[in-house]
């Protein structure tokens, strides 16, 4: 059974202490990322406690409240502890209602900061990237390719990013990339809705389209790194965020209002 330390350790402390519901996003969202595996157990209390800069009773409160919404399942006895356990789907309902929030100006700060954090990143894993790097590197694009629900799209599109980070050997770009996919990856991924008017004319969102171009995007990052060609993978890099942006704001107009 995996052990969640390494994963945890790529969260970052809370910045305010004392806030459970923080807790609950920021491991939520690991868990929709794929950086917490179903079945996977999270750390003792007290060491998870200090790695987010929280007291113990927030997290006993923010653990609580992640076993009511059925992400996190505590054994007792001998090998007990607290298990991750993750859902089959995105909260779909939840994640359309936080992007109908978002204005345009907030998806292009965030892609602009994408850009930023995911440019550089690729830039320096073209230099410093192991092997073994490379080789998860274009396993990830693949994975891309193959995945056939939101939650895998997800996944498989969230850890390229990261394994970039990774490979580049930043403890702060990872921290930095971790928190924006945390942002973006679930609301890129939503599949339109069939039902509704939206408020704007625009293209049909086709899915599997978007899954052929991030694919075909993510296999030319790894490639540009495996060649170690910092320049290239850097402008693909920010060429991705650009992509993506443009895939939110679609989203963002296809959605329907509240009623």
């Amino acid at each position: 059974m995996a052990d969640g330390r390494y994963a945890v350790s790529l969260i970052a402390p809370l910045a305010v202490l004392g806030r459970a519901e923080e807790v609950v996003l920021r491991v939520g969202q690991a868990i929709q990322l794929g950086l917490l595996a179903d079945g996977e157990q999270l750390p003792p209390e007290a060491e998870f406690a200090a790695q987010l800069g929280v007291s113990a009773m927030t997290l006993r409160e923010a653990l609580a409240m992640l076993r009511q919404q059925g992400l996190a399942e505590t054994r007792r006895g001998r090998g007990g502890g607290t298990f991750v356990r993750r859902p089959t789907a995105p909260p779909l309902g939840q994640l359309r209602d936080r992007l109908r929030a978002m204005s345009a100006g907030e998806l292009r700060d965030l892609t602009d900061e994408q850009s930023a954090v995911s440019g550089t990143a690729a830039r320096l894993a073209a230099t410093r990237a192991s092997t073994a790097s490379v080789r998860r590197l274009l396993a990830l694009a693949d994975q891309l390719s193959a995945a056939t629900a939101p939650g895998a799209r997800v996944m498989a599109d969230s850890r390229f990013h990261i394994e970039i980070a990774i490979a580049a050997k930043s403890q702060r770009l990872t921290t930095l990339e971790v928190a924006l996919q945390g942002r973006l990856a679930e609301l890129l991924w939503l599949p339109a809705e069939a039902d509704g008017e939206a408020d704007h004319k625009v293209e049909p969102l086709d899915s599997l389209a978007l899954d052929h171009l991030a694919a075909h995007e993510h296999s030319a990052i790894a490639a540009a790194i495996e060649a170690e060609d910092g320049s290239r993978a850097r402008l693909l890099a920010e060429e991705h965020a650009e992509a993506n942006l443009r895939r939110l704001t679609a989203l963002r107009l296809a959605l329907p209002s509240q009623p």
